[in-house]
C-alpha cells in the first residue's frame, strides 16, 4: 500500500522561502513520477509540478514557474518542492502524489499539509 506523507508546511511571510517534503513508502519511488498539488480555501486542486521518474523532466503551473523547484532523490525515497518569493495566493493546503507518468501523476494522494503566506 503506498503512504506519502508530507512535512514543512507552515505560516511564512510573503516574499519568503519554504520547503515541503514528501516521504513515500510501500512502493519504489524510481517507478514512479511525482506532484504537487494544492488547494486553496473554496477553490478546486490545481496542479502545481510534476517530476519524471529520473528526475531529468520537470512540469510546473504557470503561477509557481520560476519561484518553484522541484526535486526527488530516488535513494532516500523523498521529493522536495522548494518555493521561493512566496505570495499570499500561495496560501492552500499542498499534497504529494504520485502516478505511472507525469501525465497521470495523481493516481495516489497525501494527507497534505498546510502553507499559508501573510501579507
Amino acid at each position: 500500500q503506498v503512504q506519502l506523507v508530507e512535512s514543512g508546511g507552515r505560516s511564512v511571510q510573503a516574499g519568503d522561502s519554504l520547503m515541503l517534503s514528501c516521504a513515500a513508502s510501500g512502493r519504489t519511488l524510481s517507478n514512479y513520477a511525482m506532484g504537487w498539488f494544492r488547494q486553496a480555501p473554496g477553490k478546486e486542486r490545481e496542479f502545481v509540478a510534476a517530476v519524471n521518474w529520473d528526475g531529468r523532466s520537470t512540469y510546473y503551473a504557470d503561477s509557481v514557474k520560476g519561484r518553484f523547484t522541484m526535486s526527488r532523490n530516488n535513494a532516500e525515497n523523498t521529493v522536495a518542492l522548494q518555493m521561493n518569493t512566496l505570495k499570499p495566493e500561495d496560501t492552500a493546503v499542498y499534497f504529494c502524489t504520485m502516478g505511472g507518468d507525469c501525465a497521470y501523476v495523481d493516481e495516489h494522494w497525501g494527507q497534505g499539509t498546510q502553507v499559508t503566506v501573510s501579507s
